[in-house]
């Protein structure tokens, strides 16, 4: 049994869900499948989801919402007379907004959940009667119907153990389950999303409780590249990668895949095959356990920015017991989490996300550590631009540190911090967010030099 997951992209347009069709057909393994919201149609489009956000604020905000709640309509009256269906579909789909929108607002948290899950949810009703008009066994199910619980935490919803078990009954299904992706319900009955693209959460969710023999996320590229094409022309694609390079990928700015979609097919051991809707017959990048190191150290460089760094320096740091867990609570009183803690024997860095940090906390957290730690030395860095060299191989070789290094150095490009994880699969530089795109490419052509044709 294959759990096929569609993306946005892939269910923007009635001509896109025809696609989605033929694949799924093409194939009797393809048993479950999960959808998005519909996406962009072109690049300067409006996604469903950010229509519905723009909805459930302004209806909070006791604004009018007509215009979008209009737009979204409309979106799904195209779709559904590009496929020929019924207009009953469009006024279940109608109500089902209109519910949403007119709940509860004792909970805006809560409200908004309930009113973006509408996008994932009547989409899925949809694409499930297309299939039923052309005489396939299919039939929409309810995350709730099927056991999907999740944790209270509005946006960032954690499946629940007991899911699993309950999801393993979707095998008895006898025809082709659609299941919206993106949210489940608490044990209380309120629906909770997952975080933003959270649909990718979803599959991999229903793939482990099924047991699927695989796991396809269909987007809108031939396979993952080994860098972002937007500043690498052409970039090598990754034919096999392993979970764990995938993960430090997808949280290094890689936005193919969620970061925290493949923990549950990685816990029951499942393949993940990412494919393109547009051009099905292309192989994709399948992500495994284990991959054989044929490609050199790296499989791919990653980036993102919007960070800064806390650097704190103090002599003999390092034989002061709780000195980290002290900043660290600093940090909690602010509700900041961290992302990563790069340290030395007098001197530690706090790398965190930038949008955290406004400048009243920042002259707050100086104080307080200088405060209560004494330091001798403390500075907030902002606009910095993390760097990500990912790749089992570089566990088996030496010197990848000094050839990135000098990569950097010889493109006048100052470091600001390097960290590498105990496992070995990515090493991560910072440096200032202007030198993001030429740290990447310069990092890529030493890694990744391209093949003479002669």
């Amino acid at each position: 049994m294959k759990i096929a997951k569609f993306g946005g992209s892939s269910l923007a347009t009635w001509e896109q869900i025809e696609k989605v069709f033929q694949i799924v057909v093409s194939d009797k393994e393809r048993k479950i499948i999960v959808v998005s919201a519909p996406g962009k149609r072109y690049p300067d489009d409006i996604k469903i989801t950010d229509l519905l956000i723009t909805c459930g604020r302004k209806s909070i905000n006791g604004e009018d919402y007509s215009m979008e709640y209009s737009q979204i309509i409309e979106r799904y009256s195209e779709i559904a007379n590009g496929l020929c269906l019924s207009s009953d579909i469009i006024d279940e789909i109608s109500l089902n907004i209109e519910g949403a929108l007119s709940g509860s607002k004792e909970n805006h948290a809560k409200y908004m959940d309930a009113v973006m899950a509408c996008g994932e949810d009547n989409c899925a009703r949809l694409v499930a009667n297309y299939f039923q008009m052309k005489e396939i066994d299919a039939e929409y199910i309810n995350p709730k119907d099927a056991g999907l619980f999740v944790t209270n935490e509005p946006g960032h919803a954690q499946v629940l153990p007991k899911s699993y078990l309950l999801l393993h009954e979707l095998r008895n299904k006898k025809g082709i389950v659609i299941f919206p992706g993106f949210f489940g319900y608490s044990e209380d009955g309120d629906i909770v999303t997952f975080s933003r693209s959270g649909s990718d959460i979803t599959g991999s969710v229903i793939a482990n409780g099924v047991k699927a023999s695989l796991y396809e996320n269909f987007t809108d590229v031939d396979a993952v590249y080994s860098v972002n094409p937007s500043i690498i022309q052409e970039p090598k694609e990754i034919k096999e990668l392993t979970y764990r390079e995938m993960r430090e990928l997808s949280y290094a700015g890689f936005n193919v895949f969620h970061d925290e979609a493949l923990i549950p097919a990685f816990q029951a051991g499942i393949p993940v095959n990412i494919k393109n809707t547009n051009n099905p017959t292309a192989p994709g990048t399948v992500i495994v356990k284990e991959r054989k190191l044929t490609n050199g150290p790296l499989v791919g460089v990653a980036s993102d920015n919007g960070f800064c760094s806390i650097y704190i320096s103090k002599y003999l740091m390092n034989r002061e017991v709780g000195f980290g867990r002290k900043i660290l609570q600093i940090l909690e009183d602010f509700h900041i989490s961290y992302e990563h803690q790069p340290s030395g024997i007098d001197d530690i860095s706090i790398i965190i996300r930038q949008n955290q940090l406004t400048t009243t906390m920042e002259n707050q957290i100086i104080n307080r550590i200088q405060d209560e730690l004494h330091v001798d030395h403390v500075v907030i860095e902002r606009d910095l631009a993390l760097i990500m060299l990912v790749g089992e191989g570089m566990r088996h070789n030496v010197g990848t540190t000094a050839r990135a290094s000098k990569a950097l150095a010889n493109a006048s490009i100052n470091i600001e911090m390097i960290n590498q994880g105990s496992s070995e699969v990515s090493m991560m530089f910072g440096v200032k967010a202007s030198d993001e795109k030429k740290a990447v490419q310069v990092i890529y052509e030493e890694f990744f030099p391209k093949v003479s044709s002669k």
